[in-house]
């Protein structure tokens, strides 16, 4: 093997790199790594505004490959910050000497298969050139931050921020007159903390979110001890559930509107009160009942008007017109309550839209306000952004780019046709970003170096029918659901020319984990390998559990 050549390379050395080049080296694969930042973290390297942390509570955000790693690391809140979680990710780097097969500050820029030899040639931007047998895309769903396209943005004076892209020596924006635009979740969590610092803050929203309370708290020392004497079982619960997270009061099985309103109303305070993630596995039907959806709906506006003061502010707040969980719902500590300060204010862009921005400041539709500074909250090109930017050529010269034109097409977001050897963690097509990251991140590699040791050096390739069939089997499931009543990112709505196609799998960590493991088993069932076609297409729908009452529900 030549000094450039490896079995295998990695792109990005996020927590989906890190636990890859580990599985690789466990099979006795060769492996680069190569890395955008100057050191390991990816979302968590990058993501550094004020107030970042985890919406997964932090025992369940973790590795659980191995008992040593699970028994020696301690979080110190339920939802750990950024600072905690990069210290994380860096540990996992040192204790399993993973650094030494990567390379920092360094963009892949293409990666083009040779089908003479079956390799993949990868080229940096430091002008390096490596072959593989294998390429892996470990680039993250959330790691190209979307440059809103407001006119006017080289024109301003002051320093602007985007969350997604913060420095890394922090920002002090004390006395400073501060406009924030956007409310999603960077910005749920960092305006609480601007508004501490700064003398004045405009946020600018154009939609607003659900948000469940974090209830955030030092962990309980007995409570680590408990999950740390049980954690296969805390484990296993977790990735038997649609979302990767334990649910602490079960999963839902319930109608909400074949219960009496009290009973309902009573179960959602509930949920409340343990705050998180879990606020939406309250019902069966409030995933695909509008009539449902509108109940925990309300219910959730009517704690926005409890918490903010002023009604004219509190109505602005309240979302209105999408269902609740359409979009990513967000966790919040104390961003309702910045609203009741004097010096914060609120500005709906629908009604008063942002025309441009100054030197100075922002123009709106009604007038003009000066900023010292402008912080971007802005979002990500979701999922497929970073791919994008990378030269992606597989067979014929074809590019993913083209493929992908008028939506991504994966066979289980793992692999795409006509592109061998190539591997997506958590791509298109898969639950990704419906679910506890780190739950899918290992059910990925896990599955992909299951695959690689059972093809034995050789080449696997999806065929277009079973990826054709699986594209269909992941739109159909999601046409009758909420999510695609909403704009969201996870449709690309926030992308302007960006096709509208939901992109990750609503069936569930607990389906998707059994219809990839059928695959398997029965030989790679819709894939090529080593260039003989395994034509059997699994029955998919057949792995998606439905409640009782939700099935009955669908029979009326």
């Amino acid at each position: 093997m030549r000094e450039n050549d490896v079995d295998a390379v990695i792109v990005g050395a996020g927590f989906a790199g890190l636990y890859m080049l580990h599985r690789l080296r466990g099979l006795g694969l060769s492996a680069r790594v190569f890395e955008a930042g100057d050191d390991v973290g990816g979302t968590w390297y990058w993501n550094r505004y004020p107030g970042a942390r985890c919406d997964v509570e932090s025992m369940e955000y973790s590795f659980s490959f191995d008992e040593h790693l699970q028994q020696e690391w301690d979080w110190t809140e339920r939802y750990a910050t950024q600072p905690e979680i990069l210290r994380y990710a860096q540990h996992v780097a040192e204790r399993f000497d993973l650094r030494r097969d990567i390379t920092f500050s360094t963009r892949v820029e293409s990666a083009h298969y040779d089908e003479a030899s079956d390799r993949w040639t990868v080229t940096t931007d430091g002008g390096e050139t490596v072959s593989a047998r294998y390429c892996v895309m470990a680039t993250g769903c959330l790691s190209s931050p979307q440059v809103p396209g407001i006119p006017g943005i080289a024109d301003f004076e002051g320093p602007t921020y985007m969350t997604g892209l913060w420095p890394h020596e922090g920002v002090d924006f004390t006395g400073q007159k501060v406009a924030v635009i956007g409310t999603g979740s960077s910005a749920i969590q960092s305006i609480p903390l601007i508004a501490k610092q700064a003398s004045a803050l405009t946020v600018y929203q154009r939609t607003p979110n659900y948000i469940a309370p974090a209830h955030n708290h030092p962990l309980d020392p007995d409570y680590v001890a408990d999950v740390k004497a049980h954690y296969p079982d805390f484990r296993e619960e977790a990735r038997d559930t649609a979302i990767g997270i334990r649910l602490p009061f079960g999963p839902p099985e319930q109608l909400a509107l074949a219960v009496p309103d009290a009973e309902r109303e009573a179960h959602y305070r509930k949920l409340w009160d343990y705050g998180g993630l879990t606020m939406l596995a309250s019902y069966a039907d409030i995933g695909i009942d509008l009539r449902a959806n509108e109940t925990i709906a309300e219910f959730l506006r009517a704690r926005i008007r409890e918490k903010v003061r002023d009604p004219e502010t509190a109505e602005k707040l309240c979302p209105k017109d999408y269902p609740a969980g359409a979009k990513r719902m967000c966790v919040d500590i104390g961003y309702y309550e910045t609203f009741n300060l004097d010096h914060v204010h609120l500005v709906d862009i629908n009604e008063e839209p942002i025309e441009r921005l100054t030197a100075t400041g922002i123009d709106t539709a009604t007038g003009h306000r000066d900023f010292d500074a402008i912080v971007f909250a802005t979002g990500f090109d979701a999922m497929t952004g970073t791919l994008g930017k990378i030269d992606i050529r597989g067979r014929g010269g074809a590019k993913l780019a083209d493929k992908w034109a008028a939506g991504p097409r994966a066979y289980l977001g793992l692999m795409s046709a006509g592109f061998p050897n190539l591997f997506l963690i958590t791509g298109p097509g898969s639950p990704s970003v419906l679910s506890n990251m780190i739950v899918s991140i290992e059910q990925h590699v896990g599955w992909i170096a299951d695959c690689l040791a059972a093809i034995g050096g050789g080449t696997i390739e999806p065929l277009t029918e079973a990826e054709d069939a699986w594209v269909e089997h992941v739109n159909m499931i999601a046409q009758p659901t909420i999510y695609m009543r909403a704009n969201s990112w996870y449709l690309g709505a926030n992308i302007p020319g960006k096709p509208r196609i939901f992109m990750p799998y609503v069936g569930g960590v607990n389906s998707y984990r059994s219809i990839s493991r059928e695959v398997a088993d029965k030989g790679y069932a819709g894939f090529a390998v080593n260039g003989a076609p395994n034509a059997e297409i699994v029955d998919f729908a057949a792995h998606i559990a439905m409640p009782d009452a939700l099935m009955d529900m669908e029979a009326a």
